[in-house]
């Protein structure tokens, strides 16, 4: 049951980018839909943990918010303009590494050469997986709005936005359940933030709000599987929600791969998954 559970994330997360990209609408839409639907979550949050809310967790929280708000309106624009099997893969290997070098220099989390050996491996394989995800068949035709200069600069964008949101709250000691409320508000201002000449207000945005209770749900479970097995195995499992975004766009959204970018985006996406495995026997 326990296990079941922690597969719960995978399948939520995993499941976002599928979400947005049958609700529609543009990048600030989905973003500002999705910050509503984690709110809700926010505010449910509150009723079942009941954490004590102070200023410096208000402060802490939307600020980490904002981050986060950076990290996902700019991993919404690299799905439209390279496809949500390159983006999701790519977006998520790149965040390992990178949350992985912070807490290695800001915290020092590698104290011993066990640590030193398998982290090493893991951030090698990470590259590997991401490599080999964002590879393209020569013989491929480029699909319509396909722009790869914009698509790595969001990526990177959306890489430091995710960084910081999780640096912040590992950085700041405070309580993570009590966090949730006060990082939805934080999610919701950056949405707004983005969006203000936008024209975000709509239809498409209403039907957003989906993806951010998905999202809210995938996180209370991780938060609930954890005491039953350990973050280690339940962080390792919410990472194979990747297999079912990539695989998901192409069958369910009709993303065009030739038979050599499938070997290619297969091959990535097990290499970060294998990479996140190895980094969650760390945590």
């Amino acid at each position: 049951m326990a296990i079941l559970l922690a597969l719960i994330p995978a399948i939520c997360w995993g499941s976002i980018g599928l979400i947005s990209g049958k609700m529609g609408g543009s990048s600030y839409q989905q973003t500002l839909g999705m910050t509503i639907g984690a709110l809700f979550f926010g505010i449910f949050s509150v009723l079942y943990f009941h954490p004590h809310l102070t200023s410096f967790v208000w402060m802490i929280g939307i600020l980490s918010g904002l981050f986060w708000a950076v990290g996902q309106f700019q991993q919404f624009q690299s799905m439209k303009a390279i496809g949500i099997s390159v983006t999701i893969p790519v977006s998520t290997g790149l965040q390992l590494v990178c949350t992985t070098l912070a807490g290695v220099l800001l915290f020092h989390e590698w104290t011993t050469t066990r640590m030193l050996t398998l982290g090493t491996t893991a951030m090698v394989v990470l590259i590997v997986g991401i490599v080999f995800t964002s590879l393209r068949d020569r013989a491929s035709v480029p699909r319509t709005g396909y722009n790869p200069g914009a698509g790595v600069r969001a990526i990177i964008f959306s890489t430091i936005g995710y960084t910081l949101y999780t640096v912040i709250v590992n950085s700041s000691g405070v309580n993570s359940k009590a966090i949730f409320l006060p990082q939805s508000v934080g999610m919701v201002l950056g949405a707004l933030l983005f969006a203000a000449r936008a024209k975000p207000f709509g239809k498409p945005m209403v039907k957003n709000i989906v993806t951010g209770l998905s999202w809210g749900i995938g996180n209370f479970f991780m938060f609930m599987s954890i005491p039953a097995i350990g973050l280690a195995i339940s962080y390792s499992l919410a990472q194979s929600g990747i297999i079912i975004s990539t695989f998901g766009s192409i069958l369910l959204l009709g993303e065009k791969k030739t038979k050599r970018e499938m070997v290619y985006i297969t091959v990535g996406s097990l290499l970060v998954i294998v990479g996140s495995v190895i980094l969650g026997m760390l945590k």
